[in-house]
């Protein structure tokens, strides 16, 4: 994988803008949204404005305005970052609209771009475009916390995006957060925690090092064999971290897209997985208790296992249950950082600094 653009840091009092570029849903809970930006702006001490279309409640019939915003957000030189309100299901149908010019004006104004979950698609523009991005939080999820941003991911956003040296060990969360509530206008309830057993080192003996690569698996699965899909050689010597969407699919859904990832010659180049905490609405309540959500998650470690003893990769680091996607509280991946997996010590360490 080439080496990507890095962007500014971020400091203290610039102007962070927000796009929705997927699912309207900023538009219509206000509530939330407007929580979201307060809480934001005051924890890391910037600016947030919104792009003309962020907070229209029609995007699914204008995917050409919801790319207008994210064009108009880069080539904005007074804005420093730009951060997705929320993820969706057909980001996807913004590539329609994508020209040679529209990655051009990526790349020549290479800024801070944060989101997650559908917004793979978009960090995969940024990628093809040659600027490195931050698969992260969203304005809504995880950056809408209630009742405060966990500490972990205040931390770990400031020395991703405020600081220029080298990232080092990423941080483990002893809890996630669980219990869904419906995002209207009373964001002052505490959620549930819920002890984890912290990262499951499943495979490997030694350490292994490679750039970042990847994405939500469900967005990596639409993307396949479009225009921004990496080639083959792209996926050499990378680290490739996956994650699954709210909707929960199956372990054996998760077991063909990664037979899929082989067959494609994938696992066969890459050098280690990351995998995210999987989200859904399996996760504990009073019926579904702590031992039960340990199982199956086991479930999603036992494909990993599977697959890559089909495809002889026993050799390869492999981490899961890990504080990235569909959870909270979630860490920042930036891609193209060279990363290191460390089975010995059972680390996950960013071994260069994501922003310049």
């Amino acid at each position: 994988m080439k080496q990507l653009i890095k962007p500014n840091k971020l400091n203290p009092g610039d102007l962070v803008a927000t796009v929705s570029l997927s699912s309207a849903m900023a538009g219509k809970i206000p509530g939330r949204y407007n929580y979201a930006k307060k809480q934001f702006e005051d924890t890391f001490g910037v600016k947030i404005i919104e792009m003309p279309n962020s907070l229209r409640t029609d995007l699914y019939d204008n995917p050409q305005l919801r790319l207008d915003d994210m064009m108009t957000a880069f080539k904005d030189p007074s804005i420093k970052a730009i951060l997705t309100n929320i993820g969706g299901d057909e980001t996807i149908r913004l590539l329609r609209y994508m020209t040679d010019e529209h990655f051009e004006i990526i790349r020549n104004n290479p800024k801070i771009f944060l989101g997650m979950s559908d917004t793979t698609g978009n960090h995969f523009m940024c990628m093809k475009a040659g600027i490195s991005s931050f698969y992260s939080p969203c304005t809504m999820f995880g950056y809408g916390e209630n009742c405060g941003i966990p500490k972990i991911m205040i931390e770990n956003t400031k020395k991703t995006l405020f600081d220029n040296s080298p990232i080092g060990e990423l941080p483990q969360s002893d809890e996630f957060i669980v219990e869904k509530i419906y995002w209207d206008d009373k964001n002052d309830v505490l959620r549930k925690r819920i002890p984890t057993d912290g990262w499951h080192f499943i495979q490997g003996n030694k350490p292994v090092r490679g750039r970042l690569l990847g994405g939500c698996m469900e967005l990596l699965t639409m993307m396949n064999n479009t225009s921004i899909w990496p080639g083959l050689d792209e996926f050499k010597d990378t680290i490739l971290f996956i994650e699954t969407s709210e909707e929960m699919p199956e372990p054996s859904t998760f077991c063909y897209f990664l037979r899929n990832l082989g067959a494609m010659g994938v696992l066969e180049r890459i050098n280690g997985i990351l995998f995210g905490r999987p989200g859904g609405e399996f996760l504990p309540t009073k019926q579904f208790e702590q031992e039960q959500w340990l199982a199956k998650y086991a479930e999603f470690d036992e494909e990993l296992l599977k697959v890559c003893k089909e495809y002889g990769r026993e050799d390869m680091p492999i981490v899961t249950n890990m504080d990235f996607g569909h959870t909270v509280p979630q860490i920042i991946l930036p891609y193209g950082a060279m990363t290191e997996i460390n089975p010995l010590n059972k680390t996950v360490s960013i071994l260069e600094s994501a922003v310049s």
